[in-house]
């Protein structure tokens, strides 16, 4: 029987949504390995709307993580609300500024974030079960705004970015540099991450962390 690896989502595209080279990268990997990708998002608003040509703010646009997030996953995507850790073997949370900005406010208020409850419910169930868990670029942020009151204090990495690191640390989680096609493994946590675009240039380069994380989180299960 295939090993079930949810796929948290943030959207669609890199300033506003879940990244949409590490989400494929991540999905690709998990295929490759003989391994099933399910994917869910939360159905709620995005934050707001980028226009990914301008790079400027879509006033007045509003889009729904959950359906954008289907883009990505060819429509076959579950609410998260639906979700429980026993559902599955791994989970993973590619990166973007959606994950920063829809699945937490971390983007705005740093380390004073709040997680969106049901992305916090699921990822306490997975730590309460000890099952293994991955995050890359930016979304190590949002394990952390997840785990500062639990007692818990899991190593991770965004690379080497000091202002970002730092609001981890003052989470309460601990921060390891790390080039981009390495990965910071947390045994006791079971926490698997890597930079990814937040040190990446390329998209090759992206992919061997990203490959890398997702090869553990299946050698965890």
């Amino acid at each position: 029987m295939k090993k079930r690896i949810g796929v948290v989502l943030a959207g669609c595209g890199v300033f506003d949504g879940s990244e949409i080279h590490e989400a494929v990268i991540t999905l690709l990997t998990i295929d490759r390995n003989g391994a099933e990708a399910v994917c869910m998002a939360p159905n709620v608003d995005q934050m707001h709307v980028i226009n990914h040509l301008t790079g400027e703010e879509a006033k007045g646009e509003s889009r729904n993580v959950l359906v954008e997030s289907a883009r990505i996953a060819r429509g076959e995507i579950k609410d998260i609300t639906t979700v429980k850790a026993d559902d599955l073997d791994a989970i993973i949370f590619p990166g973007g500024f959606g994950a920063a900005k829809n699945l937490c406010d971390f983007a705005v208020n740093g380390e004073n974030c709040k997680v969106h409850p049901e992305v916090q419910r699921l990822v306490r169930e997975f730590k309460d079960k000890q099952k293994p868990q991955g995050a890359v670029c930016i979304a190590p942020a949002v394990m952390a705004g997840i785990y500062k009151d639990t007692g818990m204090h899991p190593t991770l990495t965004i690379g080497n970015d000091k202002g970002t690191s730092g609001k981890i640390v003052a989470m309460g989680s601990k921060h390891q540099d790390c080039a981009v096609e390495d990965i910071v493994i947390d045994q006791a946590a079971k926490i698997v991450t890597s930079p990814a675009y937040m040190l990446g240039k390329s998209i090759s380069e992206v992919a061997a962390g990203i490959e890398k994380t997702v090869k553990e989180l299946i050698k965890m299960i």
